[in-house]
């Protein structure tokens, strides 16, 4: 098979999966959990936001990691280069209105969240180490039972190709071509496939550091790169907002606009934008996909709404947050329309257009610290699906194939790499919202427990 019929078939995967079905059980099933929980979750934001301060929190509860560890840890996986390469690449196909269905992924996300992750502690599988394993192949098999077990090793299966690291490091290590190494005269736009090679090998063997210290150390880590990603990416949105403030209103109107007409999409259907704003919002904030459920089972606590609150917080702060500042810096400085620039390049027009010396540079730290934390906690999700589908004593085989294909992507096609990642991501939904759907009722009863606790004791 040669790379360009992997390429067409890759991307046929990926289409078919995300067709209307998949569209509806990821939106659909989120609106069913919003009336299903009668929006309860959404009125308990500010408690959510109180749980990740700790001071709710009991030493010997049960778990790894805090809370806010458990948050961050989600989040360095989510708030990657979905949200710099990946809304770009969603308007350069679907145009403006594509921001619009990311936004509705997101506000059914906080719904979806808050029970795939309460189930992924209420069904935690304890190791023969007394280790804590989470996930939605641990919630389908506890809760559901055995003979659901094909089901959870459909979703393990799949996460294993979705969280390789392929799509970073790809994106990361064209960026760092073009603003380090094409300048420089370290390489040239055509021929630059050793500095690929050596720069993603310096990559890996730094993910490789971090991961030995396993979850513990990557949720210190992420706990301090998170916070200063978004405060560093917030300050470079409004410096662009800043000096386009006057057509931020036509832009929003643009935005929802084209949302119901899809007037810039590829093939001017409302159906394209639809599909393309839904994908891209999925992948970027992992509603429904169930690979943050694997973080936040690791979260220490005796109570899984606890946890269901703090991880509905995600997509917040991943699409309508982070997702938004990227798409008004491409739409308000018009980069959006240039011909044959796609993926994190366009990103790094937009903001080259007001920071015309150091904007490069500073897109390069962003997606570098992204880039980083997304790699070292896709790492823990790829090595939870291994433990689960071939034990736990062999669960880190998966650390050297892993690194050794962090060096791959790095000169793999973007192409080859979207269709990949896309269809992966789209075949771990199902399982998971299947999973959350029929165990929901389980969650409202454990919900009016503790709801009707807390508002007692207020």
């Amino acid at each position: 098979m040669t790379l360009q019929q992997l390429e067409d078939f890759l991307n046929a995967w990926a289409d078919m999966m995300w067709s209307m079905p998949l569209v509806v059980l990821l939106v659909g099933g989120g609106l069913f959990f919003m009336f299903y929980s009668r929006f309860r979750p959404y009125r308990y934001l500010r408690h959510a936001a109180a749980l990740l301060s700790g001071r709710l929190s009991d030493p010997s509860d049960p778990g790894h990691i805090p809370h806010a560890h458990a948050l961050a840890t989600a989040l360095s996986g989510t708030i990657g280069l979905g949200n710099i390469a990946g809304v770009a690449i969603a308007i350069s196909i679907g145009g403006p209105g594509a921001v619009f269905w990311m936004w509705v992924t997101a506000i059914v996300g906080v719904a979806t969240k808050f029970y795939t992750a309460s189930l992924a502690v209420m069904y935690r599988s304890e190791g023969a180490d007394g280790t804590l394993h989470g996930g939605p192949m641990y919630v389908i098999v506890e809760g559901m039972g055995k003979r659901w077990y094909p089901l959870a090793a459909l979703f393990a299966a799949t996460c294993l190709v979705g969280a390789l690291p392929i799509f970073q490091a790809n994106q990361f290590i064209q960026l760092l071509r073009d603003v380090i190494a094409v300048p420089a005269g370290w390489a040239t736009s055509e021929q630059h496939l050793v500095f690929d090679l050596i720069a993603s090998a310096l990559v890996a063997a730094l993910v490789g550091i971090v991961v030995i210290g396993r979850i513990e150390r990557i949720g210190k880590l992420t706990v301090r790169l998170v916070p200063s990603m978004v405060v560093l990416y917030l300050l470079m949105t409004l410096g662009v907002m800043y000096n386009y403030a006057a057509d931020i209103p036509a832009t929003l109107m643009l935005i929802v606009s084209d949302a119901f007409t899809g007037e810039a999409a590829a093939g001017g259907s409302v159906g394209a934008v639809i599909l393309i704003g839904v994908r891209r919002g999925a992948f970027s904030n992992e509603a429904g996909i169930g690979t943050e459920s694997m973080a936040h089972g690791a979260a220490k606590t005796a109570e899984p709404i606890r946890e269901g609150l703090v991880a509905m917080i995600g997509p917040i702060i991943d699409t309508l947050l982070v997702c938004t500042c990227t798409a008004l810096m491409i739409l308000l400085t018009g980069v959006w329309q240039t011909e044959g620039v796609a993926g994190v390049t366009l990103t790094a027009r937009a903001i080259e257009q007001v920071f015309p010396i150091t904007g490069m540079y500073l897109l390069l730290i962003m997606v570098g610290l992204l880039s980083f934390s997304t790699m070292v906690t896709m790492w823990f999700y790829g090595v939870k699906c291994t433990g689960f589908l071939f034990g736990t004593k062999r669960q880190y085989w998966y650390t050297p194939i892993y690194l050794a294909l962090l060096v791959a992507g790095a000169v793999v096609s973007m192409d080859i790499v979207n269709g990949l990642i896309l269809a992966s991501y789209a075949t771990m939904a199902i399982p998971t919202m299947i999973s959350a759907l029929y165990l929901a009722p389980r969650v409202n009863r454990a919900a009016e427990r503790y709801f009707a606790d807390l508002d007692s004791h207020r």
